[in-house]
């Protein structure tokens, strides 16, 4: 999710004032392609979570590592 966010922004900046269409005259298909898929982009990673929630879970069920958010709360906390 994260690196596709990265190509998007990437080649967003690549198009310059051509990444801003969505539709009519003056845009090609491939930079309303990239528009639609760099909004999608954005999208993704909300619907997905944050990344740092996305590593705590992996961290948790496929390391067996401590709850990170947990850990960082009780610290807090004393």
């Amino acid at each position: 999710c994260e690196l596709n966010k990265r190509r998007y922004e990437l080649l967003m900046q690549a198009l310059g004032s051509q990444g801003l269409g969505w539709e009519g005259d003056g845009f090609n298909s491939d930079e309303l392609q990239v528009t639609r898929e760099w909004l999608r982009s954005k999208a993704n990673s909300i619907e997905g979570g944050t990344s740092e929630i996305q590593l705590n879970v992996i961290a948790k069920r496929v390391l067996g590592l401590p709850d990170i958010m947990s850990m960082s709360k009780q610290q807090g906390s004393k």
